[in-house]
């Protein structure tokens, strides 16, 4: 069965989920397609499993690769870093493939991917609530809103480097990502908020002076 995933997982990077054949998997295991229904009982499924075991391999370099000892900063940078590289590490091909078929909601094993994105994104959550537990990260906005902040920016990166087939600059990206994001997790400037509300009181005031005004002239 793994050489029928191999040849799956180079096929439907290749040419994606709508032109793969099972018929051009068997072939390059050397196989019938008999053979490969043996195992799943269509391309769907097939497809949902290689999607599957992509992201086990994203989820392990994430919880065996997690700098410990390092700063939440750090911590986060390596997130980033780590995300882009290994959706990239062979081509746009499969990382297309992630992007599009492994959100179809009709797929085969769609509850299997469910709690695959929800360990996926665990190492995030985590991070995020110590930097929050700790006030290096906003505590005013949900994590949930937070991990979202953090994956949209780079699924946008990632669409636009494999709807384009261009050769991105993993480090350089991931660094301005992680300035870009990291700036905006940051806890409001107390000055800055406080700024903000006397502002908003003194506005206040004025609106409500004016309609005493208005209303004793009248």
């Amino acid at each position: 069965m793994q050489d029928i995933l191999r040849a799956g997982r180079a096929v439907f990077a290749e040419k994606g989920y709508e032109h793969a054949t099972a018929a051009e998997i068997a072939h390059r295991v050397g196989v019938s397609e008999a053979t490969v229904f043996n195992y799943f009982r269509g391309k769907r499924e097939l497809c949902a499993r290689v999607i599957a075991d992509w992201y086990d391999e994203i989820i392990d370099a994430f919880e065996t690769g997690m700098p410990r000892d390092a700063s939440v900063r750090q911590q986060f940078a390596f997130i980033v870093r780590t995300h882009l590289r290994l959706m990239l590490v062979h081509g746009t091909g499969l990382c297309a493939l992630v992007l599009s078929e492994g959100r179809a909601k009709q797929h085969a094993l769609a509850d299997e991917l469910s709690a695959l994105q929800r360990r996926y994104t665990a190492p995030l959550m985590d991070v995020l609530a110590r930097g929050q537990a700790n006030g290096q990260v906003r505590a005013d906005v949900p994590l949930s809103l937070l991990r979202s902040l953090v994956f949209g920016p780079m699924e946008h990166v990632l669409w636009d480097a494999t709807l384009g087939h261009r050769k991105l600059d993993i480090d350089a990206t991931a660094q301005q990502l992680t300035d870009l994001l990291w700036a905006a997790l940051q806890p409001p400037e107390p000055q800055r908020e406080a700024l903000a509300r006397f502002r908003s009181d003194v506005a206040d005031a004025m609106r409500r002076l004016d309609d005493a005004q208005r209303a004793s002239g009248a």
